[in-house]
């Protein structure tokens, strides 16, 4: 059995997501109407996943860092349009279809090299157990030749090199710790700084992206799916032990849907590779 927990806030569309998942075999969906309900689930050992729902966000996420020893990184994960994809089967994250994280989205996230280098090999951990091969696009405010176009350019130029090079020296050059990596070998990532080509990152299959900074990110992931209606799933937390989807207070019935079965699709995953 999969136990869901997720929580009611003014928005209801999320109790019209959670009737349309009540067939689906070995899952129990408890719906829940506080901050405080939903720190109690995490301390549940009976509960697989967690999803905000139509809660109020900013107390909530200060608290479950309490539940984490390092940082704390949201990936926002999105699949393409619906239209481009070649599969059937939508719900499945082991499928053909094109699939990525994009981090770091918030506004106040992604500031320098080191938060960029933890949400990189956080990523890397959460695509490698879902059985994938980490590819990284690394992505900058300019093409790799527009150096002194002005200052601003130039520095984000400097950093997403400094990043691709931080980055390859520790996936390939064996420096990360345990708590670092945990997954399969350290030769199995793709690793590629792409500069602003984002279409070039996208069209190559990267299934890890990584903005300048949380800014740039937020505005991707609004062009993508508020304007293109690509699929987001909601931002997973990572660096947390249980599942946890950071959802919007005011997504649609669709959209909190699909964040439901993400959490389901990952539970199963996590049980499968306890068996």
């Amino acid at each position: 059995m999969i136990k869901i927990v997720v929580g009611l806030g003014e928005n209801e569309n999320i109790k019209f997501a959670c009737e349309r998942v009540k067939d689906i075999p070995n899952l129990d969906i408890e719906i829940v109407t506080s901050v405080d309900d939903i720190i109690d689930a995490f301390k549940d050992d009976e509960v697989d996943a967690i999803i905000r729902g139509s809660l109020n966000s900013s107390v909530l996420l200060k608290q479950i860092k309490n539940f984490s020893e390092s940082e704390i990184v949201r990936a926002t994960y999105i699949k393409e349009k619906i239209d481009n994809v070649h599969s059937n089967n939508h719900d499945n994250l082991n499928n053909n279809a094109f699939e990525f994280l994009l981090s770091p989205v918030g506004i106040d996230e992604g500031k320098n090299i080191d938060e960029k280098v933890e949400i990189a090999i956080k990523c890397c951990n959460f695509i490698k157990s879902i059985g994938k091969t980490p590819k990284i696009a690394i992505l900058s405010s300019g093409r790799k030749d527009d150096y002194d176009r002005s200052s601003f350019i130039d520095d984000s130029l400097k950093e997403s090199e400094i990043l691709t090079k931080k980055l390859k020296n520790l996936l390939y050059g064996n420096e990360l710790t345990d708590d670092d990596i945990y997954l399969g070998n350290t030769n199995d990532y793709h690793i590629k700084n792409y500069y602003i080509l984002i279409e070039k990152a996208i069209n190559e299959g990267n299934n890890i992206i990584i903005p300048p900074n949380g800014v740039i990110g937020n505005i991707i992931f609004r062009t993508l799916v508020l304007l293109n209606s690509w699929h987001s799933y909601g931002a997973i937390a990572l660096g947390l032990n249980k599942i946890f989807i950071d959802t919007s207070r005011d997504q649609s019935v669709e959209g909190y849907y699909r964040s439901i079965k993400f959490a389901y699709n990952l539970a199963k995953f996590n049980q499968k590779g306890e068996e």
